[in-house]
């Protein structure tokens, strides 16, 4: 005997809210290049997380005193994800949103937002996983106290 099998649709699971740009502490208004298009005439999807790079990098060198070639510390992306909610194309500048969502003892999940400028609602948005480790032995550590301090203020 089988099982009937429901030719019901099922429900889609919701998407959370988009935040709006009043949620987010800190931009970085980017300009896209002419390589970041793809032949479809946008950016292409993977460009997007190296502008999630830049504006979190950016952050963390200015404000932060991360030193990406002598530091102590490395800070190792362990987790992206991203929502394409509309296209972005060359040439326009973006404004790239950040907050910081989670901070743990040598980790932090970062949430960015792609607006075009002037919009409310984001292009994109997603989420970005720094861990930070020994840059002798690539070990887990606990992130400097400049690194915390300016995350800590973009905590939400």
């Amino acid at each position: 005997m089988s099982t009937p099998v429901s030719s019901a649709p099922t429900a889609k699971p919701e998407a959370p809210p988009l935040p709006g740009r009043a949620e987010f502490p800190h931009f970085l208004a980017i300009p896209t290049r002419w390589m970041d298009n793809d032949v479809y005439g946008h950016v292409n999807n993977v460009v997007y997380y190296s502008y999630f790079d830049t504006v979190i990098n950016e952050y963390l060198i200015r404000e932060g005193g991360l030193d990406i070639h002598g530091g102590e510390a490395i800070g190792y992306c362990v987790e992206s994800q991203c929502r394409y909610l509309a296209p972005l194309a060359f040439p326009e500048t973006i404004d790239a949103g950040m907050r910081v969502l989670q901070l743990g003892k040598s980790s932090v999940r970062y949430e960015i937002a792609l607006f075009r400028q002037g919009d409310e609602r984001p292009a994109a948005v997603g989420s970005f996983v720094h861990v930070f480790v020994a840059r002798e032995n690539e070990r887990p550590m606990a992130m400097p106290a400049g690194i915390r301090a300016c995350l800590e203020r973009l905590h939400r």
